[in-house]
């Protein structure tokens, strides 16, 4: 790709954002003490159902109680025997024998009751263990994946373990650090964008191509959130989360900005998908038809571009739309209007990122093949193998 204008010009360009990225990684990194200080919670452990009754538990949970017998699984305590009571209500989930739990150890006054202690509550259900059921459906995703993709399959795999690192270790830490949600967010979207697609696709034309389609498209993506939030007035103060968040934080957590940030991140990985498919497109072309010029080239695969782009806009709105869809339904039992019902803060928030992330999306399509067919036209059609790389002779 190096052995032409186009591409050194496209090589130093990447070059300049990789190290802009890394400086911005650095600069946001979290440090030891975060601002927004943890809410210190009881220690949270495994256990196993072996007993379900309803006496002897009335002066704990009240009428039409259960009490539910358990043996702890892990933590400091595995192997003990001990109990926690449930109060009787359609609301109040249904516990057999054999079921796996997570439990969490009472305080009172400062102290841990004992677990066979008859007058208090030893224990308190936090909820169910879905450990072993979501490892087995990630384990089942693998080995699919790897089945049909092969290689590429498994370095997808890897490059999605590396975006999850990079969320959940650096991008959550940096912004209970205090640092700006929207701009931790950009760095991490770019940070995650180039190693995977590097990682995935490999080093070469298309993506090169992907690569510089998708950090303008994310580049674009902030400016409209950011106008399109504060022209909506969405304050992101519209759920309980939010409202958490904002009490633990004593205000030192823009609210707001974590709004900014989810549409960035949300975004993020069908803009992968829209812009090496297009990449790939163009160099498909060239392939086929080394004497096509740029003009028909861009035009041929923005053929393609429009199918694929139809079909992942709709993918983006349904997701969105599914995330909403209780908060339709309880509107719609409250007989708001669609217009009413829209315009609410909970549900218009996605319909912010819905629509900036289409833009985005959108955008992606035009610029990513435009780039491509650019990159493409200067480098003999010959170079060009089917990975998306050059060959140099």
């Amino acid at each position: 790709m190096t052995d032409t204008s186009a591409g050194r010009l496209a090589a130093g360009v990447l070059v300049l954002l990789l190290l802009a990225v890394a400086a911005g990684l650095v600069a946001l990194w979290p440090g030891d003490a975060p601002r927004v200080p943890p809410v210190v919670a009881g220690i949270v452990q495994g256990a196993e159902v072996v007993g379900v009754s309803g006496e002897g538990c009335e002066d704990l949970a009240g009428r039409g109680c259960r009490l539910i017998d358990v043996v702890l699984r892990d933590g400091p305590d595995a192997g003990e025997r001990s109990f926690f009571a449930l109060p009787g209500g359609e609301f109040v989930p249904e516990l057999s024998v054999g079921d796996r739990v997570r439990v969490s150890r009472t305080v009172i006054e400062g102290e841990q009751p004992a677990l066979d202690d008859r007058q208090a509550q030893p224990l308190a259900f936090v909820d169910f263990d879905r450990g072993r059921p979501l490892l087995l459906l990630g384990l089942a995703f693998a080995v699919i994946v790897v089945a049909l993709a092969r290689w590429q399959g498994a370095r997808s795999l890897a490059g999605l373990a590396l975006s999850l690192l990079v969320v959940v270790a650096w991008l959550v830490p940096a912004i209970l650090d205090g640092h700006p949600p929207l701009l931790a967010a950009l760095v991490g979207g770019l940070a995650v964008m180039l190693v995977t697609t590097a990682l995935t696709h490999g080093i070469g034309l298309k993506s090169a191509a992907a690569m510089l389609g998708a950090a303008a498209t994310l580049v674009l993506i902030v400016l409209l959130a950011v106008l399109a939030v504060d022209a909506a007035r969405i304050t992101g103060l519209a759920s309980e989360e939010a409202n958490l968040l904002q009490a633990g934080s004593d205000g030192a957590l823009s609210i707001q900005g974590l709004v900014l940030a989810g549409v960035v991140v949300g975004a993020l990985g069908v803009l992968d998908d829209v812009t090496i498919s297009q990449a790939s497109t163009v160099l498909a072309l060239r392939r086929a038809d080394p004497a096509m010029p740029l003009r028909t080239l861009f035009g041929e695969a923005m053929t393609v571009g429009r199918d694929h782009l139809g079909a992942t806009v709709n993918t983006l709105v349904l997701a969105y739309t599914g995330a909403s869809l209780p908060v339709l339904l309880i509107f719609a039992t409250q007989g708001t209007g669609l217009v009413d019902a829209i315009t609410r803060e909970v549900v218009a928030q996605e319909v912010v990122a819905t629509l900036v992330g289409s833009i985005g999306l959108v955008a992606a399509v035009p610029l990513t093949t435009a780039l491509a067919a650019l990159l493409a036209t200067r480098v003999p059609a010959r170079a060009l193998s089917a990975g998306g790389g050059v060959h140099h002779h």
